[in-house]
């Protein structure tokens, strides 16, 4: 079989929506599909991104259970199961259950009889696992080089480096040996391999995923990361993840942030850096111009010296601490197991007192309101992925400085608290892939999803240049909203709902008993919604919009007469916030129009379409 692709990449690979499309029209079975990808990791012949591979007898046997249970179920199981047989790849510092996480040193090894908190969502949601990855030893390091498995290539240029540390995460999807993978990311893990094998690297507000069953670089600071070839595919594997752990001390349940207000504003770094690799800085500068006329975003030059001085503390300050604290006393006992660069790295700190911890707080909380201030004038800042892509030679000849300017656009984003996500932009003149992250706020996430999604689709896929993301599901109180009119999907105040952080639940109706007026006088043009005393109406469509608790306040303030939020009853009899009008708008002198009869907004809009075409 050959595996759907929307993307003219010479690689065929396995995309999430692809696989779940063709299972729910019966154009693929699990069984069939697991056999390509064995097929593929053959093709590809790339032992170095893998530690450790599941029994192709034991991954057959998980596609021919979930094929029973389509049998069975029949489409009832893709609602169960969002992840339905979908292959997934899992980095070698996650644990799953009775495989073992080695972290990339044997000698650490250690085998878990619980899977990881996140990787088990993903396996109850359906997804089939394919083995785990290979990885800069500790997940210290962004070259996916210092690993007793092997370096680990970039996925068609084999003679530069993959990145790291989650490199066989990445270019197992790179390959089209998985459909997705989880990374980690602390320091620009699971965003610098993304960028280096024209993928997507989605890393998630910190606590919006749970850590419990991570093998800790710094614990503080990581997170689970998701490489995808698109935005959607990974927003939805982000779905299945996020979800708040009362056993992991750093989980939260975090507001998100609405959609953007207005026209998009874009920071870039004033001064940019690409240590003297002028196609790498040619490939950036492109894309900012691409995106500047195609998207007409506002790019806006800010100060970056606060983000470097934050860069600074992680390696150079005692943050580096707690990658040794991470270790326990294995650093002491087996230091002739650890790889010798990243021994090197963890070692500094026993140069950090306890006095430099907190002197290292004291200097990040005084950074982060600098920052701060720089997001009040900026939605988003824009940052090449990497400055530059080294040799793995080049690597192997100067290791730290080589790895350290790797993370010149990444180091801060943890340390800051803040979101990201890696999407792939113009090539560079030599071919390689370049690509561009994202940065915004914790909670941005589904706001960095949206434009990243805009911005793959100008240099990627323009099969598919506005999926719908829906907002993730809510972990705080919230309010369900009935939208009967201009607030619906495609109509002009939707983006109220949207930038309220509204997430979209369902289409239904009304109870009967409702009656519906196209109201004079209104801009943009406005339905009345009213029900009826006698009982004399009808089932009107609606749709069921749910809001957090704290944003509806704001959105019932700025609903203007002679609109408002009352009580609506939907025809399953549930009884929701809605949209009501005020009785004077459609009485009889107000020149409203009775429009009962056509069922909703959306129907009479089309007829009044229909008139217009028949003219």
């Amino acid at each position: 079989m050959e595996f759907m692709s929307n993307s003219p990449d010479p690689f065929d690979c396995p995309r999430v929506a692809a696989l779940l499309a063709a299972y729910a029209e019966r154009r693929r079975s699990p069984l069939t599909v697991i056999d390509a990808i064995f097929k593929r990791i053959r093709a590809v012949d790339r032992p170095e991104v893998w530690t450790l591979r599941l029994p192709e007898d034991a991954v057959r046997s998980r596609a021919r259970a979930l094929e029973d249970k389509l049998a069975k179920e029949g489409d009832a199981v893709f609602e169960r199961m969002p992840l339905f047989s979908v292959p997934f790849a899992v980095k070698d510092n996650v644990d799953v259950a009775g495989l073992p996480t080695t972290a990339a040193c044997k000698p650490f090894s250690y085998t878990p009889s619980v899977s990881a908190f996140a990787v088990q969502r993903l396996l109850d949601a359906g997804a089939i696992l394919i083995g785990k990855t290979n990885l800069d030893q500790f997940a210290t390091g962004l070259v996916g080089t210092r690993s007793p498995y092997g370096a680990v290539r970039q996925v068609k240029f084999p003679g530069h480096v993959s990145g790291g540390s989650s490199s066989g995460s990445a270019v197992a999807v790179a390959a089209g040996c998985v459909a997705f993978s989880l990374g980690t990311d602390t320091a620009g893990s699971g965003r610098v391999p993304a960028g280096f094998n024209g993928l997507v690297g989605l890393k998630p507000s910190l606590g919006l995923v749970s850590k419990r069953g991570v093998v800790p670089a710094c614990r503080s600071l990581d997170t689970l990361s998701i490489f995808a070839h698109d935005v959607a595919d990974a927003w939805h594997v982000l779905a299945q993840m996020a979800k708040f752990d009362a056993l992991d001390a750093y989980s939260r349940k975090l507001p998100a942030l609405g959609a953007i207000a207005s026209a998009v504003s874009i920071g870039v770094p004033a001064e940019l850096e690409f240590f003297g690799d002028t196609a790498a800085q040619h490939a950036f500068l492109a894309t900012l111009d691409t995106l500047s006329t195609e998207l007409h975003v506002t790019l806006h030059d800010i100060d970056f010296a606060p983000f470097k001085r934050v860069s600074a503390l992680l390696y150079d300050g005692p943050w580096v601490a707690e990658r040794r604290a991470a270790l326990g006393t294995f650093f002491e006992t087996n230091s002739a197991d650890i790889d010798a660069t990243v021994a090197s790295v963890i070692g500094r700190a026993d140069r950090f007192s306890a006095v430099d911890a907190f002197n290292g707080q004291y200097a990040l909380a005084e950074l982060k309101r600098e920052v701060e201030r720089c997001f009040d004038t900026i939605d988003v800042l824009i940052v090449p992925t990497a400055p530059t892509q080294p040799l793995i030679a080049d690597v192997q000849a100067n290791p730290i400085e080589r790895n350290s300017e790797l993370g010149y656009y990444t180091n801060f984003v943890n340390l800051l608290d803040l979101c990201a996500l890696a999407v792939p932009g113009l090539h560079r003149s030599d071919g390689l892939p370049a690509g561009v992250t994202l940065i915004a706020p914790s909670g941005a996430d589904h706001r960095l999803a949206v434009l990243g999604a805009r911005i793959q689709a100008l240099f990627n896929d323009k099969t598919n240049p506005s999926p719908d993301l829906q907002p993730l599901p809510f972990q705080e109180p919230s309010v369900a909203l009935a939208v009967v009119g201009a607030h619906l999907r495609g109509q002009p105040l939707n983006r109220q709902l949207l930038e309220a952080g509204a997430r979209f639940t369902e289409a239904t109706h009304t109870a009967p008993g409702y009656r519906l007026f196209a109201l004079a006088n209104t801009s943009p043009p406005k339905p009345g919604l009213v029900r009826t005393t006698d009982g004399d109406g009808a089932a009107i469509a609606v749709e069921v919009w749910e809001l957090p608790l704290r944003t509806f306040g704001k959105f019932v303030m700025d609903v203007p007469s002679p609109m408002g939020i009352g009580t609506v009853a939907l025809s399953d009899g549930r009884v929701v916030k809605g949209f009501i009008c005020e009785p004077s708008a459609v009485s009889a002198e107000s020149g409203a129009q009775d429009i009962t009869a056509f069922g909703g907004w959306i129907a009479y809009l089309d007829s009044l379409q229909k008139q217009l075409n028949n003219l």
